[in-house]
C-alpha cells in the first residue's frame, strides 16, 4: 500500500487550516518534490470536501493556468481547474474583508452560467454556447495559501487552483451574440487603467477553455451540470490588492462588475 495516501488527507487539511486561519504555508513540494499532479488533485479533493463538511456548498468550477506566459512560468503545457464554492461568491459591488484573505490577487474574467450538462470527452466550442444560458463579467479574487505565491503547478493544483473570491456581475449576455475572440476587457484600479485584454487571452477563447476544461473533467468521471458557474480564466495579468482598493472590470458586449477591499 502507498503510504502517500495518508498524506493526501494530512495535505489537504493542513492546507483546509491555512485557509481557515488566512495563514501562508511553506510550498508542499518542499518537503514533496516528487508531488504529482494527480496526486495534488487529491490533495484538491479533500481540501474541498473539508470545506463541503463545514457546511458550504459546490457550485461550479474555475480554469486556471490558461494564458501561455503563465504556464511557461509553471513548466506546463495545459491548463488546471479548481472548484467553487458558495462561501467564494461576494455581492458585486459589494466590499471583500481583507483580513479573510492572506496575498490576494484581482483577475478579470468572463464567466459561464450553464443551463445544460457537458459531459467530457468529445465536447466542442459548439456544444459549449448551446449549453450556456448566458456570460457574465466578472473578478476572480485569487489568493495562495502558499508563501509568497512560490507555487509549483503541484502546489497551486492542491490549493483548489489558488482560487479566493468571486464576484459576479449582474448581467448575463447570450455568448452566440458575441466575438468571445476579439471581445475586449478593460481592467480599472482606483480609477486607473492597470489591465487590458480580450478573450483571444484564455487558450484562444473563453469558450475553448470551457470545452477543455469538460473534457478533462469528462477522462476523470466528473462534468460540468445545469446551474454551474464556470470561471474561464483570466483575461490580462493579475493586479495585487489592498485594503482600500477598489476595482472594476468592463468586458465589451457583456458589461462590468466592481469590487472593492476593506
Amino acid at each position: 500500500m502507498n503510504d502517500f495516501s495518508v498524506d493526501i488527507d494530512r495535505l489537504g487539511d493542513r492546507l483546509f487550516t491555512a485557509l481557515c486561519e488566512a495563514q501562508a504555508i511553506a510550498p508542499l513540494t518542499d518537503s514533496h518534490p516528487q508531488l504529482t499532479l494527480e496526486q495534488a488533485y487529491g490533495i484538491q479533493q479533500r481540501l474541498i470536501a473539508r470545506r463541503l463538511d463545514s457546511g458550504e456548498r459546490l457550485i461550479g468550477k474555475k480554469i486556471g493556468v490558461t494564458s501561455q506566459a503563465v504556464m511557461d512560468m509553471l513548466g506546463v503545457n495545459q491548463p488546471d481547474f479548481g472548484q467553487l464554492t458558495d462561501a467564494m461568491v461576494v455581492e458585486q459591488g459589494a466590499s471583500v474583508p481583507i483580513g479573510r484573505l492572506i496575498q490576494p490577487k484581482a483577475e478579470g474574467e468572463i464567466a459561464f452560467v450553464l443551463k445544460h450538462d457537458l459531459v467530457g470527452p468529445g465536447v466542442t466550442v459548439a456544444d459549449v454556447l448551446r449549453a450556456t444560458e448566458g456570460v457574465m463579467a466578472c473578478f476572480e479574487i485569487v489568493d495562495s495559501r502558499i508563501r509568497d505565491w512560490k507555487i509549483k503547478i503541484q502546489d497551486t493544483v492542491a490549493d483548489n487552483a489558488s482560487c479566493g473570491v468571486i464576484v459576479l456581475g449582474d448581467r448575463l449576455v447570450d455568448p452566440r451574440q458575441l466575438d468571445l475572440f476579439t471581445t475586449g476587457m478593460v481592467l480599472e484600479k482606483n480609477g486607473r487603467i492597470v489591465g487590458t485584454g480580450a478573450g483571444a487571452a484564455t487558450m484562444g477563447s473563453p469558450a475553448i477553455a470551457v470545452a477543455w476544461l469538460a473534457n478533462t473533467l469528462g477522462r476523470l468521471g466528473m462534468s460540468l451540470k445545469a446551474g454551474e458557474v464556470i470561471l474561464s480564466g483570466a483575461l490580462s495579468a493579475m493586479v495585487p490588492v489592498v485594503a482600500g482598493d477598489n476595482l472594476r472590470v468592463s468586458i465589451a458586449g457583456i458589461g462590468s462588475c466592481s469590487v472593492r477591499f476593506d
